[in-house]
């Protein structure tokens, strides 16, 4: 480590913070699904468990961009691991008091700190490669703080699973928070003062991006994830256990591997997305649509398929694997776009308008993905999924040209 430049030891640790963070989301999210369904709890009741989630997540972003540009990434990135260890500690409690009130709560805080933290690793990027003639290797940086952080987040579904069978809730939890705490106090010591802080403080009506590229690729980031987790967060996982009688390793442990080669196509999109490049050797509005209409046609595929009385292992499980290696690469070439797009002094304004948007997706598809497969089953999520799709694409057209 003190070999490297102090640009790249930053961004390893950036890197690690975020790492270690996303492995106990994934692994929360997985224990809260599994756990609750075994308490009796149907689709929807689940779905309602993430809705403060994703909700607080619409709110952290807008907030946690403009407070990131005026105290600076590094505190933003630490009081995000510092909330989630309370989120953690909430679960704690006795089996009698995990309520679905008290379990929202817990999942409210948990969504503010996912995104504190994300729009801080995210926006960091920025601040440590700059310049026009570096934006090949900004995607290159982008992509793989992305497909890494999604990998990661693949082996926490796992571990999720995992500690469910060998710990219990509250056994994984605590195995959780203690890890947490340990890469919080790191962070606190080794994080570089006053990254990415605005040389002029923003005024709070600054939350709101002025830029219409940046306004663009949000509304097409808010289809686009609507579109994944309509059918993915709680749909999937409760057909997989009841539908096709897997355990709580089976789904655990597939979802996962999903997610893990999900982040590593994500991670590996530079070398995926040559043709729609523009002059300047870096993927634009043309990638954005062809790649978007692609993954378009898949969840109605799927749909159809199930119709006619396909078989679920091959239409459903292997449709998503093609789907999720689609839809990693538009999400890999977005991440990169916004931060391409982002101003460069108070970065944070722009990434957190962007994830603003982004998480009011996931917030809609969540609540959508309960409501949809609890009265009309899962191909009509998937055929919602197609339609949220249409309108990604429809937008993505808008995109500036260069």
């Amino acid at each position: 480590m003190t070999s490297m430049s102090p640009a790249l030891r930053q961004y390893l640790i950036i890197t690690g913070n975020y790492w270690a963070f996303t492995l106990t989301d994934g692994a929360l999210r997985m224990l809260v699904v599994l756990y609750f369904y075994q308490q009796g709890y149907g689709a929807l009741a689940i779905a309602m468990l993430f809705v403060f989630y994703e909700f607080f997540g619409v709110v952290t972003n807008l907030l946690g961009g403009w407070l990131g540009a005026r105290i600076g990434l590094n505190r933003t990135m630490n009081i995000g691991l510092g909330v989630q260890i309370v989120s953690l500690a909430m679960l704690l409690v006795p089996a009698a008091w995990l309520t679905v009130p008290w379990v929202m709560l817990a999942q409210a805080l948990s969504g503010i700190a996912k995104d504190l933290n994300k729009m801080s690793a995210k926006s960091a990027v920025k601040t440590l490669v700059s310049g026009d003639a570096a934006q090949g290797r900004l995607y290159r940086y982008v992509a793989l703080l992305t497909g890494s952080k999604n990998t990661l987040k693949g082996v926490g579904f796992f571990l999720g699973g995992a500690l469910l069978s060998w710990l219990g809730f509250s056994g994984a939890v605590m195995l959780m928070a203690s890890g947490l705490a340990l890469v919080w106090l790191l962070s606190l010591v080794l994080l570089q003062q006053a990254l990415g802080k605005a040389k002029n403080k923003p005024k709070f009506r600054d939350i709101f991006s002025k830029s219409r590229g940046v306004n663009i690729l949000s509304a097409a980031r808010l289809c686009l994830f609507a579109s994944r987790d309509v059918w993915f967060v709680v749909a999937l996982p409760v057909y997989l256990s009841s539908h096709l009688g897997w355990d709580n390793w089976l789904v655990g442990a597939f979802l996962a591997s999903w997610v893990i080669a999900y982040g590593v196509v994500q991670a590996v999109a530079p070398w995926l997305t040559g043709r729609g490049k523009n002059a300047a050797g870096i993927p634009g509005r043309t990638a954005a649509v062809s790649w978007a209409g692609l993954l378009m046609l898949l969840p109605a595929l799927m749909a159809l398929m199930l119709y006619q009385g396909g078989s679920p292992q091959l239409w459903l499980l292997g449709g998503l694997w093609l789907f999720g290696a689609v839809f990693a690469v538009n999400s890999s070439l977005h991440s990169f776009l916004i931060v391409h797009y982002a101003s460069e002094d108070g970065v944070s304004l722009d990434v957190g308008f962007y994830y603003m948007a982004n998480a009011a997706g996931r917030l809609l598809g969540t609540v959508l993905s309960g409501v949809l497969y609890q009265h009309y089953g899962l191909n009509a999520c998937l055929l919602f999924s197609s339609g949220l799709l249409l309108l990604t694409f429809a937008i993505s057209w808008a995109l500036p040209r260069q």
